[in-house]
């Protein structure tokens, strides 16, 4: 379900890669809970067997630690990454905030990465590295924000060929191409999947598309659009990766009301005969079928929020969760989608508030639908004194969309931190 991952951990910028073993292993830069800046000084690798649950591996790269063999970058906030096995060894693509970027190898795809070097050509200039292997098995890699570089790699992968640099892949103007670029073949198509900027903000996923590695690309489209998972929502990164015959984008949402703090997901994709991908919704079932109907939510599963509501999180030596704050009233989430297969009798919200309250009103499918359910939420002893409130409710069989709308007096309503129909 989504976010992907437990709620402790804030993995943006996901590289997705399907290795030898035949499991997924999740490559991005990592963000501090709360924090009002991009990124961290650290990576961590995350693996899984199944596309549902995601094992977190021991930190797997260092900005700012000499036994990295980085200590002359300094230390330095680490930008999205990308991660292949290329002959025997896997090899790390990072990059900093000051532009630096290289690459750092291992034995393992988890990690620990060493051995860093620059990449001569794209050291110092920009952000955001992307490497792929050919069938040939000559190697690429493409970096850029606003203007997108590539070219082959040298074979000891230390410097970007310089006869063969191309710049000007993908423009912003063009294309709407921003920053964060990934690359894949499928059927003989090269595919280059980038934070789109062309619909305000770049909070979508686009592609290009074309028949020869540093192309000229053709952009086709958007694959998804992360607006609505924050009000302050400002960029989206990812990537797209097969798994057991299968597609998936893998993108990430903000949350604290900020630019920051966010978190992956993921969604099945569909391609076209043509090779174009049809734009998917944001879900909260992500790769798992529709969600039974009586599973307890958090309140991170509304995939889709309205108003000034936005997720932030409690956050203790012991315990860590996510909760949805700053509910006003007319503000709205919806959970996509839930599975009535057996009749149920009621909904509970655990909802804390140190002020008046509020109602929180049920629909399904649409919010022009008739209101099933009005969850009447009192005062509680305070803002962490979640408490159970209830309402009968009837839910019509089948696969629905359930959005919450919140209704109360002028101020802040209440916080919601859990959601179960019973």
């Amino acid at each position: 379900m989504n976010p992907i991952l437990p709620s402790q951990y804030y993995i943006p910028d996901v590289e997705a890669r399907k290795d030898e073993d035949g499991n997924i292993y999740l490559y991005g830069s990592k963000d501090c809970c709360g924090n009002d800046e991009y990124c961290s000084y650290e990576y961590q690798v995350f693996s899984s067997s199944d596309m549902k649950n995601f094992q977190a591996h021991p930190v797997s790269f260092i900005s700012y630690d000499e036994a990295s063999h980085m200590a002359a970058h300094g230390k330095m906030p680490l930008y999205a990454p990308d991660c292949l096995k290329i002959k025997d060894r896997y090899c790390l693509f990072y990059c900093l905030s000051d532009g630096s970027e290289g690459v750092a190898f291992s034995e393992s795809p988890t990690g620990p990465f060493t051995d860093a070097v620059p990449i001569a050509g794209a050291d110092g200039t920009q952000i955001d590295p992307a490497v792929f292997k050919d069938d040939d098995g000559q190697v690429y890699y493409f970096w850029g924000q606003g203007s997108l570089r590539g070219g082959k790699l040298s074979e000891d992968l230390s410097e970007v060929i310089p006869e063969t640099m191309v710049k000007g892949i993908l423009t912003e103007d063009r294309d709407g191409f921003h920053e964060g670029i990934s690359i894949r073949k499928r059927n003989g198509i090269y595919y280059l999947v980038y934070a789109d900027s062309s619909r305000g903000r770049p909070t979508c996923l686009g592609y290009a598309m074309s028949d020869k590695p540093l192309g000229p690309y053709t952009k086709k489209g958007i694959i998804i659009d992360n607006t609505g998972c924050d009000p302050a929502s400002w960029n989206n990164h990812g990537s797209i990766e097969e798994y057991q015959g299968k597609w998936y984008v893998f993108y990430h949402r903000s949350s604290h009301n900020s630019e920051f703090s966010r978190r992956v997901c993921v969604e099945e994709i569909f391609f076209e005969e043509d090779g174009t991908i049809r734009e998917v919704l944001m879900t909260s079932q992500g790769t798992e079928p529709p969600i039974p109907c009586k599973r307890k939510l958090p309140a991170s599963a509304l995939c889709r929020l309205s108003g000034k509501c936005y997720f932030d999180a409690y956050s203790s030596r012991d315990m860590h969760y996510e909760y949805l704050t700053n509910i006003h009233n007319g503000d709205w989430g919806v959970i996509r989608y839930m599975d009535f297969n057996c009749e149920i009798r009621g909904i509970s919200l655990s909802c804390s508030s140190s002020t008046y309250g509020g109602t929180a009103e049920i629909y399904i499918d649409s919010m022009e639908s008739e209101c099933l359910a009005k969850v009447e939420i009192k005062r509680t002893g305070g803002k962490f004194d979640f408490q159970q409130f209830d309402s009968p409710v009837r839910v019509p069989s089948g696969v629905h969309a359930v959005y919450i709308k919140f209704t109360g007096i002028a101020g802040k309503l209440m916080d919601l931190k859990d959601i179960m129909f019973y």
